[in-house]
């Protein structure tokens, strides 16, 4: 046998005593295959209930991308008022400038296609937050398995896959990831890193990733940056026995969301000389003499908010439609029945309350805001906090039988329709719009 038929067969040999694969390697396989599909799914099913504007062009309120085209010619502001499809709505006007009072990360994502495009313009936004949509979900699931493999969620791979989906189609998410504009991709945005959060506190496994996450969610959608409970929790159950690798994990969290908290501090006193001002005190607004009077946050918002997110019902008697739904969206309970099994556990695990808490300091500053989500199908902000109460659902124990699908596959139907319904034409009959806010609830 010549030399290189010896080497062949070493070669050969060395191959055949390869250790196989773990177990734990195929389940992670499986875990990041099934993940990727399920954004592959969504996200089909997102680009079908899609309008055909966000294919065609920009969408009217292209804020993020006007933010990117202004950083990309060294501006702050826009140069200029803003352009004319925008309509002038929710910018801020600080002295003889306009500017987006936005939190500015989605814009940080945007600008390398505006710089590519050459300008906002050219760009199509809502095709491109769509593109993100599917993210969320699919994180959604790594979480949920995260915990199964823990033993803290007793869920099977398909439960997890199954909540993963209803959180996609069975929430106000669906119509927020559909429409494209500066309020709902900030959603988008922020549900893909509330997810990526969730992944990575658990356990505290990911501390810069998860300090990261936070950060950018706080620059995406504020009231996530309250999500810190979680992280905490989880690093104090798994280094309560070493002080010192407690705060190891701690600075590890906490240098990259210092990081991006100093950013957003200097950006925002760079444009309106406070630090802890984004801008939206300066909103050309309808209702600024209620934010002058009150303020952005204060108790006096709760009860409305309040009421919407537990009493906004279809209005019935309506002439020209079987139904309306007022532009502060219907109640969680109407969109979404099944978060009554994170409301209703069989057993509470300490993971139960870490997520609890997490999901209660999201939603309270949203509880608190001079605005109720309007214009809306449902309550948007509940998007901030969803991936903690379906979390919830998960470790809950309670069993998921007949009546749990069956309420999800009304919660798909009715976000189904919100999703091709909302702000489409043609379908402006089934909505109540009083430009006002002053009406909740329908008028005797």
């Amino acid at each position: 046998m010549d030399r290189s038929a010896t080497s062949e067969a070493r070669a050969a040999g060395a191959a055949d005593r390869r250790p196989e694969p773990s177990g734990d390697a195929r389940r992670a396989g499986r875990r990041a295959a099934v993940a990727i599909a399920l954004y592959a799914l969504v996200t089909l099913v997102y680009a079908a209930s899609s309008s055909r504007e966000i294919f065609a062009a920009h969408t009217p309120y292209n804020h993020y991308a006007l933010l990117a085209e202004a950083w990309l010619h060294g501006r702050l502001d826009l140069g200029g008022p803003p352009p004319a499809h925008a309509g002038g709505n929710d910018f801020a006007v600080f002295g003889d400038r306009t500017y987006v009072s936005f939190p500015p990360f989605p814009a940080v994502l945007i600008a390398p296609l505006v710089k590519l495009a050459g300008s906002a313009e050219r760009v199509r936004d809502g095709q491109f937050f769509l593109a993100f949509a599917g993210v969320g979900p699919a994180v959604l699931f790594l979480a949920l398995e995260k915990l199964s493999a823990s033993r803290r969620s007793r869920r099977t791979q398909a439960e997890n896959v199954a909540l993963s989906l209803l959180f996609a189609l069975g929430s106000v998410y669906w119509f927020s990831a559909v429409q494209g504009t500066v309020w709902f991709a900030a959603h988008v945005v922020g549900v893909a890193l509330a997810c990526v959060y969730l992944y990575c506190a658990l356990e505290a496994a990911h501390p810069l990733a998860a300090g990261l996450a936070l950060g950018l969610g706080f620059a995406t959608r504020t009231p996530l940056g309250f999500a810190l409970p979680l992280f905490l929790f989880e690093a104090l159950r798994v280094d309560r026995s070493d002080p010192r690798a407690l705060l190891r994990r701690l600075a590890l969290f906490a240098a990259p969301a210092a990081l991006v908290l100093s950013a957003l501090l200097w950006h925002n006193h760079a444009r309106f000389g406070d630090a802890a001002e984004f801008g939206h005190r300066y909103l050309h607004i309808a209702w600024r003499a209620r934010i002058e009077k009150w303020g952005l946050f204060s108790y006096h918002y709760l009860p409305r908010n309040l009421a919407v997110v537990l009493t906004g019902l279809p209005y019935t008697h309506v002439q020209g439609a079987p139904f309306q739904i007022n532009a502060h969206g219907l109640a969680l309970w109407v969109t979404t029945p099944i978060y009554a099994w994170a409301l209703w556990p069989r057993r509470t695990p300490p993971p139960f309350w870490a997520l609890a808490a997490a999901a209660t300091a999201v939603a309270l500053p949203s509880l608190l805001y001079q605005n109720t989500g309007w214009l809306q199908f449902g309550y948007r902000f509940s998007n901030d906090f969803a991936p903690f109460l379906f979390a919830m659902i998960a470790v809950s124990g309670r069993r998921f039988g007949v009546p749990f699908y069956a309420l999800g596959a009304a919660a798909i139907a009715v976000n189904g329709f919100g999703a091709l319904t909302f702000q489409r034409a043609g379908f402006e009959r089934f909505y109540f719009v009083e430009r006002t806010q002053r009406v909740l609830h329908q008028p005797d």
